[in-house]
């Protein structure tokens, strides 16, 4: 008998759930306050920024959700040592409340006409704080949903953690097509921006309490190991596994934030769709996109998470360049619809087990630094300049080189995928 077909203590099913949920709930206050920034950003620039024009308040604003992607790395690092060596449970506390008083002072920065210069310098400080939470938010919180789901349902239990990240874009959107509704555009630039910010806050003191019940999955004497959230350790002994999630990470991210964030400038600057349905198609597409991840991971229950990944990285590799030529001449939205959701279900081969497909290649004492740093790396590099490099390309009049970027980027996947072990045989550190 299999641990698949074990029978399982519907008790311990139940801890198991809430262990899930808790872990979940924090996943998606992070990413609502991650993404609240770049959506509110259009009312707040000229708040902390000099007054002028309206396109450089942008880019400054821009400039400092970026500086919140290079966080990231160090995030990565820093949570993952902290989960390896003092437990998952207090690196997912530490996470969440560290995302909550970033969201808390944004909510009550003064502005720039109030103390100058001091406000921007704040902002910053503020966005460093969720950037460093959210580079530790990843590998951390996929790490502790694959130990504590159920044998053999790990792909289908971890994909939510790609369910609530996708779910926190939506509801950053969902909050502000709320505010637009009830509030004027200039209520919204005087004092209305911060409430999303405030309900940031709160999200993340509701998750606290959630994760605060959670049972510790990491082991004592593995947190005593030496090698514990060693940075040498991991590089040392599992080099092979690192740069596979690297890879992993660069392509998937990179064809993830190319059909997520960048594909609604894509659909106005090059389909010529107009700005509010191009948001409209988009807000439908990111939720079917959050509903196919649950299957997709059960999918990599059945096929295993290495065939998931070859053939994610096949369909990408082949696919996006004709993809993304046929949105931009789809000139319509119905036309330019199941062209994105066919770049979705592509994509979701891969995210629905982003997050276990990665800790299955390490051992306890490092898994939460391995899956964390190697990913906020390769999330960096290339998930976090999609837009800019596309936009970059689209300037310089050959938008196309973009798209072939996208498949190179997924060739590298592919090889990675060749050289990854199946875990289904070759009794991984996270056998099913």
């Amino acid at each position: 008998m299999t641990a698949a077909t074990l029978p399982i203590d519907a008790h311990d099913q139940r801890r198991r759930i809430f262990a899930i949920v808790g872990a979940s709930s924090g996943n998606l206050v992070e990413w609502y306050d991650f993404y609240t920034f770049a959506f509110t950003a259009i009312y707040f620039a000229a708040a902390f920024f000099p007054a002028g024009n309206p396109t450089v308040q942008l880019l400054n604003t821009a400039a400092v959700f970026a500086a919140g992607f290079f966080m990231r790395p160090l995030g990565g690092w820093l949570f993952g040592w902290i989960a390896d060596k003092h437990g998952r449970k207090n690196s997912m506390l530490i996470s969440v409340l560290m995302m909550c008083g970033g969201s808390l002072l944004i909510a009550v920065l003064p502005t720039y006409a109030t103390v100058g210069a001091l406000a921007p310098v704040l902002l910053v400080i503020a966005r460093l704080i969720q950037g460093l939470s959210v580079g530790g938010e990843y590998g951390t919180a996929a790490t502790y949903m694959s130990e504590v789901a159920t044998p053999g349902r790990r792909g289908f239990f971890s994909s939510f953690q790609y369910v609530t990240l996708i779910g926190g874009q939506l509801l950053a959107s969902l909050v502000l097509v709320i505010l637009q509704f009830i509030y004027t555009s200039d209520e919204l630039k005087a004092w209305a921006w911060r409430i999303p910010f405030f309900i940031g806050a709160i999200a993340a003191l509701v998750a606290l309490f959630l994760r605060r019940a959670l049972h510790e999955t990491q082991a004592g004497d593995t947190m005593k190991s030496k090698e514990a959230g060693s940075l040498g350790a991991l590089l040392r002994a599992h080099p092979r596994a690192f740069l596979i999630v690297v890879a992993f990470t660069a392509g998937g991210s990179l064809y993830f934030y190319t059909f997520t964030t960048y594909m609604q400038k894509y659909l106005v600057l090059t389909t010529k769709l107009p700005p509010a349905v191009a948001t409209n198609l988009m807000t439908l597409v990111l939720f079917i996109y959050m509903c196919l991840q649950p299957p997709f991971g059960a999918l990599s229950d059945r096929i295993g998470r290495r065939n998931s990944m070859l053939i994610y990285t096949s369909l990408a590799m082949i696919c996006v360049v004709p993809l993304m030529y046929w949105i931009g001449d789809a000139g319509s939205a119905w036309a330019a619809f199941p062209l994105i959701i066919a770049g979705m279900i592509i994509s979701s081969f891969y995210t629905s087990i982003s997050g276990i497909v990665k800790a299955e290649l390490f051992p306890a004492e490092v898994r939460a630094l391995g899956v964390g740093f190697a990913y906020a790396l390769g999330n960096a590099a290339f998930g976090g300049t999609a837009e800019y490099v596309a936009l970059y390309f689209k300037n310089a009049g050959t938008e196309s080189t973009f798209f072939w970027y996208v498949a190179v980027m997924a060739l590298i996947g592919l090889i990675a995928s060749l050289m990854m072990p199946d875990t289904r045989k070759s009794g991984g550190y996270l056998p099913n």
